[in-house]
């Protein structure tokens, strides 16, 4: 009985200490997400692991890898948990779907529902879902309903749903999840676009939905009629530099043949940011503005020095024609900040690299502390005359437009989404 009540206190004393980080890292903002946090056991959830990475606020726990040793099924970090939870926004009495299961995040759900509520959880691998029943009976949460089927779907037969969470990385937002919400629903969404993943709140509102949030976070991707795997381009001939696409090569790919064989030109931009500050808006701008925007990668055992990235597994780059560049930084003389730059290869090198550094630089001039864009989605056959924004990401089910803020409409921090069964 001792052992067992050490025990008790130790794991209320690591969950009261989430709690406090979780606060601190404003993941945490209402009383009704506490105290869900507060009563389900997550350490009895990730039964493989101790008490102390189960309640450690950044740390997601992995628990199905593929043949390739490539997470599959994970359970997300209590952050990224927390601020999802906050962004639906569930409410007591609401029928909520889950796609993406696991178990934890699901009896966070049966929290804030309550006894009047409904949840249901899906996910393609029958593991996670067998995995998913067997802790949420084990642990007091039998009345979450877990669903064996492919989530690009929906669940048909329980809509429609006041809330549906996605707890996987999308690329695209198929139809049924939109018409399988309420009139008034919430759809929380890790929506790729370009390789970057925010997670988004969408609100349906008279047939379309409104953004009331986003955030940065990172996902496993979906898998099933939803998956959709990135293009990777390789530099040089070698597996040293990949780019990676996520909505296709370039048009002429063979054009890059010989680009790493020039000089490497370099231009900095003068934009610096301190060490810990974010510049997530910075991705999606160049992301959005750039056309051939791109994610660099160099294989630590291959690398040649060829390029200088700051970050050797994920550097913001682009493609143009015969030439591509990516994005360095160096620290400032007194040591508190970083600096932009620009590195790229071809033969107008030098001239590409002005043209992504003139975007570093706009970024900072016209958007650096602003809401960001307002992003609208419609129908994957919505002609270009008929679309808002000046950047257009096409997907398999709609077409997403980007329009960043003027001075005039910098206080507007709406982000649309349209879906195509409007």
């Amino acid at each position: 009985m001792a052992e067992v009540t050490i025990e008790s206190d130790h794991v209320d004393e690591l969950r009261e200490q989430l709690i406090g980080k979780l606060h601190e890292l404003k993941a945490l903002r209402t009383e009704a997400v506490e105290r869900a946090v507060r009563a389900v056991p997550r350490h009895l959830f990730v039964p493989e692991e101790t008490a102390e990475d189960a309640y450690a606020a950044e740390r997601s726990l992995v628990t199905k890898r593929d043949e390739h040793g490539v997470a599959i099924s994970s359970v997300s970090a209590a952050r990224i948990q927390t601020f999802m939870l906050e962004q639906a926004d569930v409410q007591p009495g609401m029928r909520v779907l889950e796609i993406g299961s696991g178990g934890l995040n699901a009896a966070y759900l049966a929290e804030l529902v309550g006894v009047s509520g409904e949840v249901v959880t899906v996910d393609i691998d029958p593991d996670v879902t067998a995995r998913a029943e067997r802790l949420l009976t084990g642990n007091g949460y039998s009345q979450v309903r877990v669903v064996l089927a492919d989530a690009e779907n929906g669940i048909p037969e329980h809509a429609p749903f006041d809330r549906i969470l996605v707890t996987v990385g999308a690329w695209d937002i198929p139809p049924a999840w939109v018409e399988q919400l309420a009139d008034d629903g919430r759809l929380v969404v890790p929506l790729r676009m370009r390789g970057l993943t925010r997670s988004i709140a969408f609100q349906r509102e008279s047939g379309h939905l409104i953004s009331r949030d986003s955030e940065v976070c990172g996902f496993v991707p979906m898998q099933g009629s939803g998956a959709h795997r990135e293009d990777l381009l390789l530099v040089n001939g070698t597996d040293e530099i990949g780019l990676r696409f996520d909505d296709g090569l370039p048009s002429e790919p063979s054009l890059l043949d010989n680009a790493a064989r020039t000089p490497r030109a370099e231009t900095w931009t003068g934009v610096t940011v301190g060490r810990w500050e974010s510049f997530e808006l910075l991705q999606l701008y160049l992301a959005t503005m750039l056309n051939g925007f791109c994610i660099m990668a160099v294989d630590p055992e291959l690398d040649t020095g060829l390029v200088a990235p700051s970050n050797k597994y994920f550097s913001m780059a682009a493609v143009g024609g015969a030439n591509f560049a990516y994005v360095a930084t160096r620290r400032t003389p007194d040591d508190k900040s970083v600096e932009f730059g620009v590195h790229a290869f071809g033969p107008d090198g030098p001239a590409f690299a002005e043209t992504v550094a003139s975007h570093v630089r706009a970024w900072d001039r016209e958007q650096r502390g602003g809401p960001g864009p307002r992003i609208a989605v419609y129908p994957a056959d919505t002609p270009d005359d008929q679309l808002p924004g000046e950047r257009v990401i096409s997907k398999i089910h709609c077409r997403v437009t980007f329009s960043w803020p003027t001075a005039a409409t910098a206080a507007e921090d709406q982000v649309v989404l349209h879906h195509p069964t409007e």
